[in-house]
C-alpha cells in the first residue's frame, strides 16, 4: 500500500502526516471534528490557552470512545447469548 503525505489543522496549527489512500477522509473527517470541538468548548468555557481547550477536547473524544466500546461490548453480549438462544432452538427441533 502506498503512503502520502497529508497536511492538517488541529487547533490553529498545520501537521503533516503520512496516510493510506483510504485513511485520508478519515483524518480529514477527523481534524474538523475536533476543531469544531475546541470551538465549542471556547464558546461555552473561559479556558486560559489553547492547551485547555485541547485537554478538554481530547477528554471528550477519549470518553466518546470507552462509552462506545463499552455499548459494543454489550451489545456483543447480547448477540451473542441470542445466537445461543437460537442454537438451542434450533437444536432442539433437529434431535
Amino acid at each position: 500500500m502506498k503512503e502520502f503525505t497529508i497536511s492538517v489543522n488541529i487547533g490553529d496549527r498545520a501537521y503533516r502526516l503520512k496516510s493510506g489512500p483510504g485513511d485520508e477522509e478519515f483524518i480529514r473527517k477527523a481534524a474538523k471534528e475536533i476543531n469544531e470541538q475546541i470551538k465549542e468548548y471556547s464558546r461555552h468555557y473561559a479556558f486560559n490557552d489553547k492547551q485547555d481547550l485541547l485537554a478538554m477536547t481530547t477528554l471528550h473524544f477519549a470518553l466518546s470512545s470507552l462509552k462506545s466500546r463499552a455499548d459494543n461490548a454489550e451489545m456483543l453480549k447480547l448477540l451473542d447469548q441470542k445466537i445461543g438462544d437460537m442454537e438451542s432452538v434450533v437444536n432442539e427441533h433437529l434431535d
